[in-house]
């Protein structure tokens, strides 16, 4: 298992320097926030970012993520071209030697929450989602609400984007994605990089947007489309665990083999459809410890990172991004992953 941690790029508070100092950190998870859906990710583009990283000892493991247009989603005329531009992405990080492609298939938006700064009793702030306020939500003052390091809309420009969905149910939905995973994993498989399908963030529909990666059954129906390692999933418990009802350590069992990203990350249910992120360390009914050796049993030696932590110590910038609890994370999540190890060497 390689500990890796995000990092946004030149204009990220969180410096390389910075998380070199994380001992047990050896990898990245990049991005070029600047690129859209129209726009090819050159073999220079990869290359540039993985100078980067490389100059700080670390390796360039997973692009985290190339954006998947709206018009693939929507099944509109576009599509072809867009996924051919996805397609030769692929192709240029697959020659750069990048192994993961973590995406996602969310109409419209990609994480939500409904309060960005919730104070837990230490002080803390964490984001939280509350869907009494989603659903009351004014859409004419456009998303505020939504997360700042992704596009965000006026009133009126959301309005007309949610109108172009009103024909799109998850049965017409999921045939998109089916479509665009055909397109896809061919060239990925060629490539020798592997997709990750991101779980919905929340996993239910808001604003009547339809939602299909939410939990095993429709995690496993995206899986058999296409039957290729190639077709994958990022595997985060901080989505997944917002359902009570998911039993992560059997998810992570029956994905074996299909999982090429772990993003942990801890939740707590304050009512139905809504949660707050809290510490790691905090238990749960996420129960990282237990999601940790279901990991270690399947033999998943990939990419995990710390997903959302908490802002600490005074800490300002990019929400669930800081340096300090993200640190905190992945040395917890480290000393999880050796002391199941240890346990298996002693019973061997």
């Amino acid at each position: 298992m390689k500990m890796t941690m995000r990092w946004f790029g030149d204009g990220d508070a969180v410096r390389l320097q910075d998380i070199a100092q994380i001992s047990v950190v050896r990898g990245i998870v990049g991005t070029i926030e600047e690129k859209t859906e129209y726009d090819v990710w050159t073999e220079a583009d990869f290359a540039s970012l993985r100078q980067k990283v490389n100059a700080h000892g670390f390796s360039l493991d997973v692009i985290e993520s190339i954006r998947v247009g709206e018009a693939i989603k929507k099944g509109s005329p576009e599509r072809d071209a867009l996924i051919d531009i996805f397609c030769e992405s692929i192709r240029n990080m697959g020659r750069a030697g990048i192994p993961v492609l973590c995406y996602n298939f969310m109409p419209v938006f990609d994480w939500m929450r409904t309060d960005m700064k919730s104070e837990l009793a230490d002080g803390s702030y964490v984001t939280a989602y509350e869907h009494q306020a989603a659903q009351a939500y004014d859409l004419r003052r456009g998303l505020e609400m939504r997360v700042a390091w992704a596009r965000g809309f006026t009133g009126d420009e959301l309005r007309v984007v949610l109108d172009e969905y009103k024909a799109i149910d998850e049965a017409a939905l999921f045939e998109n994605l089916a479509y665009f995973l055909r397109r896809v994993v061919p060239v990925a498989e060629e490539s020798g990089v592997y997709l990750a399908i991101h779980p919905d963030d929340p996993p239910w529909s808001i604003f009547g947007l339809p939602r299909i990666v939410r939990d095993a059954p429709t995690i496993q129906r995206i899986l058999d489309v296409v039957e290729s390692p190639h077709n994958g999933l990022t595997f985060c418990t901080g989505s997944l665990g917002t359902l009570a009802g998911c039993d992560l350590v059997s998810m992570v069992h029956q994905f074996a083999g299909r999982i090429h990203f772990v993003h942990l990350r801890n939740v707590e249910l304050t009512g139905e459809q809504s949660f707050r992120e809290i510490a790691h360390t905090q238990p749960t009914h996420v129960n990282l410890p237990a999601v940790m050796r279901a990991l270690v049993e399947i033999g998943y030696t990939g990419p995990l990172r710390p997903d959302h932590g908490r802002a600490i110590w005074g800490e300002t910038g990019r929400t669930g991004y800081g340096l300090y609890d993200r640190a905190l994370a992945v040395m917890y999540l480290y000393g999880l992953w050796q002391g199941v190890e240890r346990q298996r060497e002693q019973r061997s």
